[in-house]
């Protein structure tokens, strides 16, 4: 999430970023731009760093504010667009432009990466990023920069885009607040800064009002996704909502907890804002360092005896700290002295499910070329199309799922936690909660990371400093007490209140009459084993003891009922709470025998949960064991003719046994109903991937025949092209004029060959200043003349002298473009020498 407000800056910058292919969309863009917004334009397009660019009057026909090349050191104005130069990277630091010379070589470059990045870092909260047509995907990063610094980020709707590969990367990162065409984006950002404006007036935002408020959609969030952050700090919340209110024009908590309400997929939207995670490689240099040199290798040789280490990353984001982890591991143990077998399994953790997705794939763009060293980039990494993606013995290295430190069991038997940047955004009381569970996670001796503006505070007694800058610290030795730790399954959330409700459990807490207290000693005593699962199976909470019927399976930990249930008992109950969710009704099991050597049998019962409505939609399944029955005395002598109570008996027992047998093949009648509707389905979207993969090739084949008609109608405008080019030099040759085309700098662009009998020419030549070239005209003024041309565009000729008795009429004028854009000059010599011994014969007097 992002660090605190920042002040408004004096003037507010709109960072824009397109490729070369996307004038079109800046021209849109800037032409819906008012006079007197008050902002100030960065322009950054991908240019041939080789060739003048033509962008600011290109962009100037468009616009109704001034439009100008970027300067070194100059000052930001608001209502002018600045404009990078080629061959450039613009960066703005203490409100003034920078540039600089790129650091990476061509092909690699990412300047609205470096853009939007610098903004993040100058204008914080006040930074607005917009991403326009281009290909590849510059600007991704930037503009989580920016959103993770709470500023506005905006990209063009692809569909409206020439090249929409850089939008689409960018929205697909979940970075983007708005999506819309280039000439609608301009209203957005403008309401945006209206509203938060207006909201800064009013102040409408303050007291108990929007306390309640804010309260009303944290429980719409926890109703739409069942994630509680009441324990994350106010202010922290307030912040994200404000974002998303700047977004739709709204000035108040309460206008915003009514759209919520009439809006159910800003919700989705508003829990993505709350999950905004700001990470990169090797993140806070100085802490990999320490890892690297110290901290690693002291708890490789405390582990002397298990050579199987386990970390935890808490709050991985999209997967940078993990695979940053997990790389310096590697160097860790590659640089020992001898061989060894040592592994690392990280287990990395988030609450959004997009940066799990992101994290897994393990694919990031060409700008992490900046945080990660060119040695690990080629150690760890193989290029991917526009990015890198982690080589494949790091990414096994590391599982990634999605989980909530707040509510979720924590991993246990650890040896390093890394848990950076998180807390800080927790209430004090829910760190102070944290410390101790993740005091019991770890191993005596193991290591916990924190971030840098975090400590353990007063839990000094189970941590020790051990690397005080870095924030490292080594976890006590001392055992820690179970009454003190809070885990997950005892806080006082939602989940505990509903299953209170349910009279599952009752929190160990300090009762306030004898009626509760016996209550309680009740439910433990008597209670028949529980637990509570969802929809998929997946284990929420166990009630009494569920050994004998539920254990963990080997390999993996998995809180599955499909997997942890008896052998003897599996299949029957996966039958039971498939037809207890689709019917929402109870399903009962009667006598089933967990195992062979197991005496007794298991009634077992499965109910579907629609109150409360918290666990609406999970089941909850209880174990109730049934004792055998004891072994009979010896029985007198029956009368004749009376029933055999052996008999009796084994009869009763074949009926049970008849009963369970019956309850198996019911279950797996089901099973095998379910497999096959399953295949009916696989085979359904088998065939519609098949007719999409047969659409897409004749797309791809019309791609292909559009694409060879493009390339003939190029080709074709190449060659009219050569021939023009070639009648026009033959033009020039047949003239016999002598022609210097020079450009704005008074370089040699082109030449005639009649031009070389005058001044010393070669083909190597173009390129040369003209005050650097030789010739045999008399004619010292020639550069100042050309330059003063230049300056009034007024032509000038002279008649001019060689130094071989020839007479030349030079004529200097502008070298004008059907733009009527001045790019040069051009300098004509025509031979004059029998015209002047002409006018010297007749002006001789006659003998």
């Amino acid at each position: 999430m992002n660090s605190p407000r920042y002040d408004p800056p004096a003037t507010r910058i709109v960072g824009l970023g397109a490729s070369a292919g996307g004038l079109e969309a800046l021209e849109q863009f800037l032409g819906q731009v008012p006079p007197d917004s008050g902002l100030a334009y960065l322009v950054v397009q991908h240019l041939d760093p080789t060739h003048k660019a033509m962008l600011v009057e290109l962009l100037q026909r468009a616009c109704a504010i001034p439009v100008r090349e970027a300067a070194s050191a100059e000052r930001v104005e608001p209502d002018v667009v600045y404009v990078i130069a080629p061959n450039r990277e613009l960066t703005v630091s203490g409100g003034r432009l920078q540039l600089q010379q790129p650091s990476e070589p061509r092909g690699l470059r990412l300047p609205i990466d470096v853009l939007f990045s610098s903004l993040a870092h100058e204008q914080g909260d006040q930074a607005i990023g917009v991403v326009l047509s281009g290909m590849g995907s510059d600007g991704t990063l930037g503009l989580q920069a920016i959103r993770g610094q709470g500023g506005l980020t905006l990209a063009q709707q692809p569909e409206s885009a020439q090249f929409d590969s850089m939008p689409r990367n960018a929205i697909g990162t979940g970075a983007c607040d708005i999506v819309a065409t280039p000439a609608e984006l301009p209203q957005h950002i403008l309401r945006f800064i209206a509203t938060r404006r207006l909201k800064a007036d009013l102040s409408v935002d303050n007291g108990a009002d929007a306390a309640q408020s804010l309260a009303d959609i944290l429980g719409l969030l926890r109703e739409r996704g069942r994630h509680d952050l009441t324990q994350y700090k106010p202010s922290t919340l307030k912040r994200r909502c404000e974002r998303r209110m700047g977004v739709h024009g709204l000035t108040s908590l309460a206008a915003y907890e009514a759209f919520l309400r009439e809006n159910p997929l800003e919700l989705d939207l508003l829990f993505k804002e709350m999950l905004i995670g700001v990470t990169s490689f090797f993140r806070d240099p100085q802490v990999w360092k320490a890892l690297r040199e110290k901290v690693l290798p002291a708890l490789l040789a405390r582990r002397q005896q298990d050579v199987r280490l386990r970390a935890w990353v808490v709050g991985c984001s999209t997967g940078e700290e993990a695979y940053s982890l997990a790389m310096v591991f590697r160097e860790v143990v590659d640089a020992l002295p001898q061989p060894s077998n040592w592994s690392l399994q990280i287990f990395a953790t988030d609450l959004s499910a997009d940066a799990i997705a992101i994290a897994r794939r393990g694919c990031y763009p060409r700008s992490i070329a900046g945080d990660v060293s060119p040695e690990r980039l080629g150690r760890f990494f193989s290029a991917e199309g526009d990015g890198y993606q982690t080589q494949q013995n790091i990414r096994e290295m590391v599982l990634f799922t999605q989980h909530n430190v707040i509510l979720d069991p924590p991993f246990t038997r650890l040896d390093l936690l890394s848990c950076r940047n998180l807390m800080i955004y927790f209430t004090a009381p829910l760190q102070q909660r944290l410390l101790p569970l993740f005091h019991y996670a770890l191993r005596p001796g193991a290591v916990l990371l924190l971030g840098e503006s975090e400590t353990v505070g007063r839990s000094l007694d189970l941590f020790a400093p051990l690397d005080g800058p870095s924030r490292v610290y080594l976890r006590s030795a001392s055992p820690t007490v179970a009454g003190f730790v809070d885990f997950p399954i005892q806080r006082g959330l939602p989940l505990r209140t509903a299953l209170q409700e349910l009279k599952l459990t009752t929190p160990m807490t300090h009762l306030n009459n004898l009626q509760g207290l016996a209550d309680q000693l009740l439910l433990q005593q008597f209670s028949p084993p529980a637990v509570l699962v969802n929809e998929h199976g997946d284990i929420l909470y166990i009630s009494g003891r569920t050994g004998r019927y539920l254990e963990p399976a080997a390999g993996r930990a998995n809180w599955n009922v499909h997997v942890m249930a008896h052998e003897a008992i599996r299949t029957q109950l996966a039958a039971a709470l498939r037809q207890a969710l689709r019917e929402k009704s109870s399903v009962e099991l009667q006598g089933l025998k967990v195992g062979e050597t197991t005496p007794g049998t298991v009634d077992i019962v499965v109910r579907a949960v629609q109150e409360p409505r918290l666990l609406e939609g999970m089941a909850l399944i209880v174990f109730r064991e049934v004792a055998p029955s004891a072994p009979r005395k010896a029985q007198r002598r029956l009368p004749a003719g009376a029933p055999d109570p052996t008999l009796t008996d084994e009869l009763v027992r074949s009926q049970d046994e008849l009963r369970a047998l019956r309850q198996e093949m019911r279950a797996s009648a089901e099973e095998l109903q379910a497999a096959n509707e399953e295949l009916q389905s696989a085979n359904e979207e088998l065939q519609s991937a098949n007719e999409e993969l047969t659409t897409s090739k004749e797309e791809s084949q019309s791609m292909n025949e559009e694409l060879q008609t493009i390339n003939s109608e190029l080709q074709a405008k190449l060659d009219d092209l050569a021939l023009a080019q070639s009648d026009m030099q033959n033009l020039l040759n047949s003239t016999e004029i002598a022609t210097l085309f020079l450009d704005n700098a008074l370089n040699v662009r082109r030449f005639t060959e009649h031009m070389k009998r005058i001044v010393h020419l070669r083909d190597g030549d173009v390129g040369r200043p003209l005050s650097e070239l030789a010739s045999t005209l008399i004619y010292p003024q020639l550069h100042e003349d050309a330059r003063e041309t230049l300056r009034t565009l007024a032509f000038c000729e002279k008649q001019i002298p060689t130094t071989d008795g020839h007479w030349f009429s030079v004529r200097i004028m502008p070298y004008r473009t059907l733009a009527n854009v001045i790019q040069g000059a051009v300098i004509t010599f025509i031979d004059i020498t029998a015209a002047k011994n002409l006018e010297g014969r007749l002006r001789k007097p006659r003998d």
